[in-house]
């Protein structure tokens, strides 16, 4: 006799459907690990369009004080009065320093005097040799005061 008494059995399990689960969850993973894989991929681009952002933002800085700075030291060269006003000024003359020299004049000062060269004829006053009693009749003789009789 057989064990078959005509109960129904328990049904197994699909083997098709488990093995369809388990290729879908397989699969479900492995989009999870590269959806994270991609957020990690735009995470470090991000980083470097911001650090490339940043590098951007501090070299237009530069150029900006580099030219700030030079256009500083010509309005100085040229002889401005008063570089910051010359400087406000500089941007209705093109930005042309010499421009704004011919049609703001009082904004900058004469050139400075040559220094005077040559003899005054006068002997030095520190002259080496001189003693105490030659200077002070040299002092004597510039302040208009008599010859003392010493």
């Amino acid at each position: 006799m057989s064990g078959d008494d005509g109960a129904a059995a328990t049904p197994k399990v699909d083997d098709g459907a488990a093995k369809a689960r388990e290729d879908y969850e397989a699969a479900l993973k492995e989009r999870d690990a590269r959806i994270a894989e991609l957020e990690g991929e735009i995470a470090e681009a991000a980083k470097t369009a911001e650090g490339a952002e940043a590098l951007r933002k501090e070299m237009d800085e530069l150029r900006r004080r580099g030219d700030e700075e030079r256009v500083g030291f010509e309005l100085q060269l040229a002889g401005a009065r008063n570089v910051k006003a010359a400087r406000a000024l500089l941007a209705d003359h093109d930005n042309d320093v010499e421009k704004l020299k011919a049609a703001e004049p009082w904004l900058f000062s004469a050139s400075p005097a040559p220094a005077p060269t040559g003899a005054t004829g006068l002997p030095s006053a520190g002259a080496a040799g001189a003693d105490e009693s030659t200077q002070m009749s040299r002092w004597r003789k510039i302040a208009g005061l008599p010859e003392s009789e010493e």
